[in-house]
């Protein structure tokens, strides 16, 4: 059973391995991003960063499976792995950078409109969508309304 799939593009660090796993009671995390899975170098920054006694999977994203605690990188990837596993239906975003080309959902999500279309896509498919950077924090719903916004 999935406990939680996460958008954050950093992948793996404090909040994601404390905070959130600690909360969810995840005793593994999987990164699914097709880059990473090719990447060494990447893979070894990520095993650094988690704690010790949890287990760390890095897959692509046709090779992820769903009895984890799976952190992606984009919004994109979370579709990709809807179309994948058609029993996900809570999706929680806790970073993702501000460029010129991203409205701000609140302090850290950044969505560009493709996002905004994907979120919307997620949603229709009765998909619930939160923001929450870390677990005591206030969840905000993410709906049409705030995408329009």
């Amino acid at each position: 059973m999935i406990k939680l799939l996460r958008v954050d593009y950093r992948l793996v660090h404090g909040q994601v391995a404390i905070s959130w796993s600690r909360h969810i009671g995840a005793d593994c995390i999987l990164v699914a991003n097709d880059e990473v899975a090719k990447d060494e170098m990447r893979q070894s920054m990520l095993r650094l960063s988690k704690p010790q006694g949890m287990k760390l999977v890095i897959k692509s994203i046709e090779d992820s499976v769903n009895k984890m605690f799976i952190v992606v990188n984009n919004i994109q990837d979370v579709e990709r792995l809807a179309k994948e596993i058609p029993e996900l239906n809570y999706v929680n975003l806790g970073v993702l950078p501000a460029n010129e080309n991203t409205k701000a959902l609140s302090k850290a999500i950044n969505v560009t409109s493709e996002d905004v279309k994907t979120l919307k896509k997620l949603l229709a498919k009765n998909i619930e969508i939160d923001i929450q950077q870390v677990p005591t924090e206030a969840i905000t719903h993410v709906d049409e309304k705030l995408l329009e916004s």
